[in-house]
């Protein structure tokens, strides 16, 4: 059956919507298994009800009346229980329920599976059979396999459904991320897609249908043109075979039915040539896959590739018309530090990534910006809402297209509460940070674009506690020269001067990649990054500290960091380079300090050296984010774990403890600059335990100065002590937020 499972699926793929989807499972179920009846029941979400959505086999007019409960009759067992039922004689069962609109009084067996994404049951596949017999185990094994292949497609073709109803009666809908930057952003889609991602172009319509195809043709002559060029640079080096690759592609380009189906979907659905010419070619892609012989299901790679390369061309054409709005909440499948940069900062409000967690990279980025974003929403069909109004709520992770008047009103109110909280947090920003007992805490900033230098000052920074050096490195194409991150190293101490700037040496690999710099890994976030990449490349490793040195010149407030240290022979080769650039720098003739060389406390095995690595080290500085990944195995960027990912799980917690503790009896200062710093209840447990710096976003340093001095030190150590002796994170997370209502800083926890 597994050919048949394989062919079910890629007809599902190529379903334009949930009605052809399901369809498609009743007839090629019935059929592949030689049952009399197969049923898809799908979960309502509005009522919680399971209704009979599709069937091949019983009454048709049933479809859409028959409700069912969980845990009433079969199929609602099949929910309550999350595992299959299969039964010889289905009407001796206690739970079976007779409903005579469905007319299956006839049938005895009965299978049904349960379709289960994100924990969360979809609804039930089930099939039937007139004679009593019980399906056997390869029966059973085939419809658990397909309900779990389905369950995603299904989840995500149900979204895509409704919203393209609410796209044409403009209704509210919902959909669920993960909280990723706190705030709220109300204002317009704008998709960023991949140049030549056929599955990603945006849903769009355009105003011009001439103009539109006259696009469409010059796409199309382009391509022709780079194709033909192309295979005639190359035709020396190919032999006949392949040099026949390209007159395909060409005889594809110039076949007029190809033209004619895309320019029928510009004129008759007023379509965006772009997106006519995706749908089209996705369409051509899945007829190529579902073929039963290998040579066909081949030239799928084919034919996207051409989609993609005709895709290159018109999305040039079309870049350059195209316009950033204003407020613009930017949405992407995987957004990144770059897809940020484009956008004029005082146009960008918001951001959304259908992949990543909390903890990625443009997550961290997005909190340091003060840009309210959600990461994860994995069913929210984004191609079809670019320019729809939207409402992104970092706090709980929620997004609605077209909010209804009452939803709008409410989330103002929200902003409006955020603005007063933030003006009444402005007094703060000349204040130390101390508890109301006067136990002293430097509170410093994590930053990494120039646009977090006015944010950090004006909420009154103390120093960087994180400078990400790789930012720079991200938002180009090539690597930059010594001297041009001498100039970008130099703004940030001189703007930051006499205050201490951290500068973390360059950390790529896990998921910050370079375009120019590629590292292919099964497992990336285990494998070449941080520290391990600068020692292997000392070229570049050197370059970079000899740019830091160089930058602080007269101004002696830098601090070198190193990031992913896991032993002592690391920070050894690290510190003899560093000293080797400093010995060169001063031979030349710059009259300059040897910087502080501090390392990151990330991996669990620096914990347990924490003692050993501490008396080697000027400083410590813990990196929790990647602390908390590491202890608890859990894929930070990674939506379906995501809920597993605690900075305040109990072992987070005493590791965290036992770092400040090693480093005190080596009498080294330490800090941390993860996100729990910059969470008012994490941040005073954080002070609780004795760390010396607290560094994070400058949007969240006012909450936690706030929070700081409305407590004392002896009532923290209460409350670590209380904290650490519970088991789960929950329980922790409850015990902060009591804590803060009782001490009158309700006012620092989400809005309600």
């Amino acid at each position: 059956m597994l050919g048949s499972l394989r062919s079910i699926v890629q007809e599902v793929n190529a379903a334009r919507d949930l009605p052809a989807v399901l369809d498609i499972i009743v007839h090629r179920v019935r059929e592949v298994m030689d049952t009399r009846v197969c049923s898809v029941y799908l979960r309502d979400k509005q009522s919680g009800s399971y209704v009979l959505m599709a069937t091949e086999g019983l009454n048709p007019d049933s479809v859409g009346q028959v409700r069912l409960e969980p845990g009433e009759g079969l199929v609602g067992n099949v929910v309550t229980r999350e595992e299959p039922i299969n039964l010889e004689r289905a009407e001796a069962h206690p739970a079976y329920q007779y409903f005579p609109a469905t007319g299956e009084e006839r049938f005895s067996a009965f299978l049904g599976t349960p379709i289960i994404h994100h924990r969360n049951v979809l609804g039930v596949l089930v099939v039937q059979q007139a004679e009593q017999r019980r399906f056997d185990e390869g029966e059973e094994a085939f419809l658990v396999t397909l309900s779990a292949q389905l369950a995603g497609v299904i989840a995500h073709a149900e979204a895509t459904g409704a919203l393209a109803t609410i796209g044409q009666q403009r209704r509210e809908a919902k959909f669920d991320g993960i909280a990723a930057s706190p705030g709220v952003a109300i204002g317009c889609a704008h998709i960023v897609a991949p140049p030549a991602s056929l599955s990603t172009v945006p849903y769009s319509c355009c105003m011009d249908v001439e103009a539109e195809l006259a696009l469409f043709h010059q796409a199309l002559v382009a391509a022709r043109e780079e194709i033909r060029a192309v295979g005639e640079r190359l035709k020396d080096e190919l032999n006949r075979e392949e040099r026949a690759l390209f007159d395909a592609y060409i005889s594809m380009l110039d076949d007029s039915s190809l033209a004619v189906e895309v320019c029928d979907r510009i004129r008759g659905q007023q379509l965006s040539a772009s997106r006519a010419w995706a749908e089209v070619m996705l369409e051509h892609v899945r007829r190529f896959e579902a073929m039963s012989d290998s040579y066909f299901r081949d030239r799928a790679a084919d034919v996207r590739d051409l989609g993609a390369r005709v895709l290159m061309h018109l999305r040039q054409q079309q870049q350059s018309q195209r316009d950033y709005p204003d407020n613009a909440i930017l949405i992407g499948e995987e957004l990144t530090a770059a897809a940020l940069a484009d956008v004029p900062r005082e146009k960008l409000i918001g951001l959304v990534s259908i992949k990543g967690s909390a903890n990625s990279h443009v997550a961290i980025i997005a909190r340091a910006m003060g840009l309210p974003a959600v990461m994860g929403a994995q069913e929210l069909p984004f191609e079809r809402i670019d320019g729809a109004e939207l409402v992104v709520d970092g706090y709980r992770g929620e997004l609605y297209v077209h909010p209804s008047t009452e939803l709008r009103r409410r989330y103002d109110s929200i902003v409006e509460e955020e603005r007063e909280i933030a003006r009444h947090l402005d007094h703060l920003a000349g204040l130390p940070g101390e508890t109301a007992d006067g136990h002293r805490v430097r509170l410093w900033v994590n930053t990494g674009l120039m646009a977090d230098v006015v944010r950090s000052l004006e909420r009154g920074a103390e120093g960087v506690g994180l400078y990400r050096t790789e930012v720079p490195f991200l938002l180009r194409d090539r690597f930059p020269s010594e001297e041009e991150q001498r100039e970008i190293y130099r703004e940030q101490l001189q703007a930051f001067a006499p205050r201490p700037v951290t500068m973390r040496t360059l950390d790529i690999g896990g998921d910050k990649a370079l375009t120019y710099f590629p590292i292919e890994e099964t497992n990336p976030f285990l494998g070449w990054r941080g520290i391990r990449v600068t020692l292997d490349h000392p070229e570049i490793f050197l370059g970079q500290v000899r740019a830091m040195m160089k930058a602080s010149l007269g101004l002696d407030n830098l601090r070198i960091m190193l990031p992913m240290v896991s032993g002592l022979g690391e920070l050894e080769a690290a510190r003899k380079l560093v000293e080797r650039a400093y010995r060169e720098l001063v031979d030349e003739g710059y009259d300059i300090a040897m910087p502080p060389l501090g390392i990151m406390i990330e991996v669990p095995s620096a914990v347990y050296q924490a003692r050993e690595l501490a008396e080697r080290a000027d400083f410590m500085s813990v990196g929790s984010n990647d602390l908390t990944q590491y202890l608890l195995a859990v894929d930070r960027n990674n939506s379906r774990v995501a809920n597993i990912y605690h900075a305040l799980h109990p072992a987070v917690l005493r590791a965290l403890h036992h770092v400040v503790d090693a480093s005190h009896d080596a009498d080294t200062k330490v800090g941390i600059c993860g996100e729990l710093a910059g969470d008012p209840g994490g941040a005073l447990l954080l002070v609780a335990m004795g760390y010396d710096v607290l560094s994070m976003n400058a949007t969240n340093l006012p909450r936690v100065k706030a929070a700081l001095r409305a407590v004392t030190k002896s009532d923290l150590d209460q409350l670590l002590r209380q904290c650490l002796n519970l088991q789960c994170p929950e329980q922790i997370e409850e015990t902060l937020s009591s804590y803060l209502k009782r001490v009158g800083l309700k006012s620092l926890l989400q809005p309600m």
